[in-house]
């Protein structure tokens, strides 16, 4: 932690009451110990909650049973297509798994657009250009007259009864789509397909893209029972046992559940580690109210806290001569990928500037030190946030299982973990002081969404054939 060190001695320069005052506001984003174990305390609390029937509807964490039952155990083989639809462009893949003692997944895939108009269209029209699509992919690649499996990625918020079967909340991302929202999108492609009658598939899966983090780094380590995006948004999901799983009949075995964990903290618990700046955000987003522990700690929204930060203490006159730029007033110019690139190891202060003076602000090197340290303190307490909440997951498994001490790999994607400086490490020592029973391993993803979904199918298909024997 060289260039933390190197911060904090440049903080020490600043003048005594300059760098007092800038503390006292801080001071409230600088988490103790015993703050991050009650964060962590109250997490667990909010996922058994979520598990039980009774107490479901009021929860904040919605913890909804997927139907994934098993992560992948290597002996997966066969032939699968893939679907991945989570934005403005989709993918379509073929994956084959190997099991001949190498382990081999190879992956052919095509990306598509979804025109504006079909995004605000109806759903048969949207669904009907995913089938086509898919129809073209299968037909470059001479397999329209196979039968095979596919799992679907579907990132909107959704309820599922099974596994291939997925009840679309609302949209987000932009989709305005009539006609979908309250019915299965499974039942909605199958009817798609059915319409063209030019090809067949079997589809057998509908997941999100943790669950699909979580099967990719599940086949190459097979400790891996926990998935986690940190990227512009955030969620976890993991292998809960289904004696402790009320919604879903049935005490045999584990059951895969997506957390929705972005939305801990909605019920009011994390009022009193909430800052003005943290409502501030929340009250000026699209979902006021909704998502509070995602907006402290996933990518959308740290540039946007660090923004806030900067208008106060420049009103407060400790900034940029307490000159504001018509630029920071605007809502989310600050970029996430500035807080990586102003905390970079390589960066020197002068790069600092050269980033404050596109936001059209006249700095001082005592201001870049601010503003450095202003984006230290966000980003490290994102961080902590994000391993108190993982420090509980892991918790509750080991003692679901009894365990004194538990070994568990937890697989990870999106940007904000893969390209911040020091966000991963931050988080991986606040697990280690919170879950100190737990040996907990990162093991980043890799196209998770995607070949997850084909994978959950496979593991699907395994189960489903040994059944049948």
């Amino acid at each position: 932690m060289i260039a933390s060190h190197l911060l904090a001695c440049l903080f020490a320069e600043l003048r005594h009451d300059q760098a007092q005052r800038v503390d006292k506001y801080l001071y409230h984003m600088r988490l103790s110990d015993e703050t991050l174990q009650e964060i962590s305390d109250r997490f667990g609390k909010d996922m058994e909650k979520g598990l039980g029937a009774d107490t479901n509807p009021t929860a904040s964490v919605k913890m909804l049973p997927t139907f994934v039952r098993s992560t992948p155990d290597g002996t997966e083989e066969g032939e699968f297509l893939s679907l991945d639809l989570g934005g403005t462009n989709f993918r379509v893949l073929r994956v084959k798994v190997a099991d001949n003692g190498s382990k081999k997944v190879e992956m052919e895939n095509q990306i598509y657009a979804i025109p504006e108009d079909l995004m605000r269209g109806s759903g048969a029209q949207l669904f009907d250009h995913i089938a086509e699509c898919l129809a073209s992919f299968m037909e470059q690649l001479q397999i329209k007259e196979k039968k095979l499996p596919l799992g679907f990625t579907f990132s909107f918020p959704c309820y599922q009864t099974k596994l291939d079967e997925s009840i679309l909340v609302n949209w987000t991302k932009g989709f305005k789509s009539s006609g979908v929202e309250g019915r299965d999108v499974v039942s909605l492609l199958r009817k798609a397909i059915r319409k063209r009658g030019d090809f067949d598939i079997d589809i057998v899966a509908v997941v999100n893209d943790t669950v699909g983090t979580m099967m990719t780094c599940g086949y190459d380590d097979h400790n891996c029972e926990v998935g986690l995006i940190v990227g512009t948004g955030s969620n976890a999901c993991y292998m809960e046992e289904m004696k402790n799983v009320e919604l879903v009949e049935g005490d045999e075995g584990r059951m895969c559940i997506n957390m929705e964990w972005g939305a801990f903290g909605d019920n009011g618990c994390l009022d009193d580690f909430r800052t003005e700046f943290d409502v501030a955000v929340d009250d000026n987003s699209l979902y006021p109210g909704k998502q509070r522990y995602e907006k402290m700690i996933s990518g959308k929204y740290l540039g946007e806290i660090v923004r806030n930060i900067l208008i106060n203490f420049t009103k407060r006159g400790l900034l940029f001569r307490g000159r504001i730029s018509e630029r920071l007033k605007t809502q989310d110019i600050f970029e996430t990928k500035f807080l990586s690139q102003i905390e970079s190891d390589r960066l020197a202060l002068l790069q600092v500037r050269s980033i404050l003076q596109h936001l059209g602000l006249e700095s001082t090197c005592d201001d870049s030190i601010i503003v450095k340290e202003v984006c230290a303190v966000v980003a490290r307490r994102a961080a902590q946030l994000c391993g108190a909440g993982m420090a509980a997951v892991v918790e509750k498994i080991r003692e679901n299982r009894g365990l004194d001490f538990f070994r568990v790999t937890v697989g990870v994607d999106g940007t904000l973990y893969k390209l911040h400086p020091h966000f991963s490490a931050v988080m991986h020592e606040t697990v280690r002081k919170l879950a100190p029973k737990c040996e907990v391993s990162f093991l980043q993803s890799e196209d998770g969404s995607g070949k997850g979904a084909a994978l959950i199918t496979a593991v699907a298909c395994r189960i489903r054939e040994a059944g049948q024997h």
